[in-house]
């Protein structure tokens, strides 16, 4: 094993202008259909599908059913009669040609059968012919394990949508096709405490979780979906977010079927509070060409994917052995009563090593007081650092000092966690160490973890004593402990101030919506005077200008606008004006307008540029240049783009993404994740920018993502001026192409 975790038992910004954030809510509420939509006309709620009698049917059907000996059917027929028998279900045979199965009454069709069946295994290649008459038979459940479908390309996904379309109209509920057999594992039964709910979507990589059971932590269901042809990953995300004897969440998830259904399903697990870990195959293009072809679904776009589950709470690693670690930590350990580390270890170098490692995966350690050092060096030599890390020189085994400083360390109140490294056995010393950490976990509600870093792991002292313990958190790598507790914290700290922005998102359309219709040009670029009406309409401040088609009227825009003044090219085609010489900046007389107007026709007919006038533009004062817009995901749908812009927009790609619907705290949110994030702050002398300015455009944006995303295709406001503190922002150009 790579690591395992045993925790402690779980006990029970203001308002958006734009998109406030609603209250939490105890339980799924009932909404009319028209309530349940979006302004974009998307869902705002899902239900949540019954899935008791999938993982605990009264009667199970086995069609295909075998029991000859070296035929794969009968190997799965007679795993499927043992869980049967484990979970209380009746099991009929269901077989044409075959009398009886395994001693029991096999029918030729579902039909036949004596009573109504909640769950169908389908041990054939072809599940489709049988939708049918599983819908007769009022089946409420059925498995496909049958490959063959969009996971081998174009012709495999059109059966596959054809069973689908028979599912729809049939009203059963389908697990698969592709999926395996994890559904019906044998779980352990004698464990207790929170449990984790596994979902994945390629049945070997769960098997690392699954395993966990062997070390002590529970595993209550587990969901292999497959090719998601009916049921996906966000029904059983749902689900399980329901069911009180779930602690978290762990998913293996290679695409998503639905964007949104997964956003509704993470939002009902955040406002219960259940943590949701999971791996997300795509981070490169190879990984995301792999798993297209694995599960035949889209991958989504990572920085967006990233982006999404990080919004609502979903804490997303990278390998199997951190979804383990992290998913076991959060199912089993109590919510936090302070966000301090504290390191304690046997060596000044080991602890020296993990401060670094464990600040610089964003933990905080805090300097003890001289109070505490002062009492820790009652039974630590004066010459070793207890400031923290914490190094006592060799851990006590005569006496109670070792674990008098154990239970000093975790008396501060500063600290929330206490983690000891044991980089390798060195009994007796690290033997009574484990011994006092354990014993010491079980008087406090504060987190203790251990890093048991031997490679060989058949220690008594790990085997028996670490992992005997429900009340310390073990690992074996420092990387999967520091990992594992930034999560813990971050969980608790999203869920503790968690509003749903489905709550409050737009229903019906603004004012700004009939204005923006008018000038919209399906298929079509705006040019950038209509772009920037549009984004007027919205409430997005632009300069004042006049689009003018003579010299004259550029002269009599320019003394109505006010020198100095800026002036451009307008038209639907152009995209980058600067590198066509088609702006003019800093422009102080008649004369200068005169001649930059006669310049401006002039490139733009040597480069065949058509235009619709000439822009006379106010020229904005010194700001930070950001830029803001929109895109269209294929997975999500519209989604908000901020970041850095002017002319380096395309060289420093520093820029953070949202899904719509968002709060200001978001907003906000994306602001913090950039790297220029300084800029905003004000440098070299510059005074802070008005942040609250590009929150609410930012806001204003997303409004715009919601009720014209269906119409447009992008939007791009670069650049965003953003001026000092209290004076705004301002679009100083935009680009608007139609869908």
């Amino acid at each position: 094993m790579l690591g395992s975790t045993h925790g402690t038992l779980t006990t029970d910004s203001r308002r958006a202008r734009v998109i406030a954030c609603g209250e939490q809510r105890p339980g799924p509420a009932v909404h009319d259909r028209a309530a349940d939509l979006d302004v974009s006309g998307r869902p705002l709620h899902a239900d949540v599908p019954d899935l008791t009698r999938f993982f605990r049917p009264r009667s199970l059907a086995v069609v295909g059913a075998s029991d000859t000996e070296g035929r794969p059917n009968t190997g799965i027929t007679r795993q499927l009669l043992d869980w049967a028998g484990r979970v209380g279900a009746r099991v009929h045979p269901v077989h044409p040609r075959r009398p009886s199965v395994f001693g029991l009454p096999c029918a030729s069709r579902v039909a036949d059968l004596p009573e109504e069946v909640d769950l169908a295994v389908l041990l054939v290649a072809d599940p489709l012919p049988l939708i049918g008459e599983l819908a007769e038979a009022k089946v409420r459940f059925a498995v496909a394990f049958a490959s063959g479908f969009a996971e081998t390309g174009e012709a495999g996904a059109e059966a596959q949508e054809r069973l689908a379309e028979a599912v729809r109209r049939s009203g059963l509920r389908l697990l698969g096709p592709n999926t395996n057999l994890n559904a019906f594992e044998r779980f352990r039964e004698d464990l207790d405490g929170p449990a984790i709910a596994l979902i994945t979507q390629s049945g070997h990589q769960g098997r690392p979780v699954f395993a966990l059971q062997e070390l002590g932590v529970r595993l209550s269901h587990w969901a292999p979906t497959g090719n998601e042809a009916d049921l996906e990953t966000a029904d059983f995300l749902s689900y399980f977010a329901e069911q009180p004897e779930v602690g978290a969440i762990a998913c293996y998830v290679e695409g998503l079927k639905d964007g949104r259904a997964f956003l509704l399903a993470a939002d009902r697990a955040a406002r219960r509070g259940v943590p949701v870990v999971a791996v997300k195959v795509g981070r490169t293009e190879t990984g995301a060409r792999t798993a297209a072809s694995h599960t035949g679904k889209l991958t989504g776009a990572d920085d967006v994917v990233d982006a999404a589950m990080r919004q609502y709470g979903v804490i997303r690693v990278d390998a199997l052995d951190e979804l383990q670690d992290t998913a076991a930590l959060l199912a089993r350990a109590r919510a936090p009563l302070a966000d301090g580390v504290a390191v304690y270890s046997i060596s000044g170098g080991t602890g020296a090593h993990v401060a670094d490692l464990a600040v610089a995966a964003g933990l905080r350690l805090p300097t003890l007081s001289p109070q505490k050092q002062a009492e820790l060096h009652r039974w630590i030599p004066p010459y070793l650092n207890v400031a923290n890390p914490v190094d006592n020189g060799g851990h006590p085994v005569g006496d109670r000092r070792g674990r008098a400083i154990i239970d000093a360390l975790l008396a501060d109140p500063a600290v929330g966690v206490l983690i000891c490294p044991v980089t390798g056995p060195f009994p007796p010393l690290s033997d009574r160490l484990v011994a006092d950490l354990v014993d010491a976990a079980e008087e406090t509600d504060k987190l203790v973890c251990v890093v048991w870093g031997s490679p060989v792991g058949t220690e008594r002292a790990y085997r028996e004593v670490l992992l005997g313990s429900s009340r310390v958190a073990t690992f074996r790598t420092v990387g999967n402990c520091l990992t594992a507790v930034r999560a813990w914290l971050d969980h608790h700290a999203f869920v503790s101030g968690y509003r749903s922005p489905f709550d409050e998102a737009p229903r019906t359309p603004s004012p700004s919506f009939r204005k923006a219709e008018a000038l919209l040009q399906p298929g079509r670029q705006l040019s950038e005077h209509a772009a920037k009406q549009l984004l007027r309409a919205y409430g997005i401040r632009v300069p004042r200008e006049q689009l003018v088609t003579s010299a004259a009227a550029a002269v009599r825009a320019a003394g109505q606008v006010g020198y100095p003044i800026v002036m451009k090219a307008s038209g639907a085609q152009i995209a980058h004006k600067t590198e066509l010489g088609l702006v003019k900046i800093g422009l102080t007389s008649a004369s200068q307008v005169r001649d930059a107007y006669r310049e401006l026709t002039d490139i733009a007919r040597y480069e065949g540029v058509g235009l619709d006038g000439i822009l006379v533009c106010q020229m904005v004062g010194q700001g930070v240049e950001m830029m803001a817009g929109v895109t269209h995901d294929d997975l999500f749908g519209p989604t908000v783009t901020v970041g850095l812009g002017g002319i380096l927009v395309e060289v420093l790609h520093d820029a953070a993404v949202r899904v719509p619907p968002f709060g200001e705290d978001q907003a906000r949110a994306m602001l913090g994740e950039l790297r220029g994030r300084a800029l905003l702050s004000g440098v070299r002398g510059r005074p802070p920018a008005d942040t609250d300015a590009l929150v609410e455009v930012i806001l204003r944006v997303q409004r715009m993502a919601l009720e014209l995303g269906g119409a447009i295709a992008e939007l791009d406001i670069n650049p965003l001026v953003v001026l000092d503190r209290g004076q705004g922002a301002v679009a100083l150009d935009a680009l608007v192409v139609c869908r």
